[in-house]
């Protein structure tokens, strides 16, 4: 089993893949970390930057746990690559962090967190950055 984890570089990001290296540990799961992003002609700014990704893979490897991370920019967004990994994978659960928004925040960007709950096939764990 594989323990999926959605990642952005930001705080709920990061509580995110502490959260997945707890518990990959406690049960002896595989990580596969997944950003994603459309791509196109403007910069994403929710794509994680190559040498945070080499820190990612140094540190879960470091802690003797097996993993991977992939980046995705192939048109499709985030909640399309999570649910296309969910279905074609083992995953045991998704990992997610979660951020504070205001209503019209919600409202005019919608909520990548709430659809994914909404869509995805497997259990979903949230998680908080510290101070949120």
């Amino acid at each position: 089993m594989t323990i999926l984890v959605a990642y952005v570089s930001r705080p709920e990001g990061r509580a995110a893949l502490d959260k997945a290296i707890e518990l990959s540990k406690e049960r002896q799961e595989r990580m596969l970390i997944v950003n994603a992003g459309p791509g196109g002609q403007q910069e994403d700014a929710s794509l994680v930057p190559a040498f945070e990704v080499e820190q990612i893979e140094e540190q879960i490897a470091a802690q003797g746990i097996q993993g991977e991370f992939k980046q995705f920019v192939r048109g499709k967004n985030a909640v399309e690559e999570i649910n296309d990994l969910v279905e074609t994978g083992d995953i045991s659960i998704l990992i997610i962090g979660l951020r504070k928004r205001t209503a019209v925040g919600k409202l005019i960007l919608g909520s990548v967190a709430q659809e994914i709950l909404m869509t995805v096939p497997c259990p979903v764990l949230c998680v908080k950055a510290a101070g949120v």
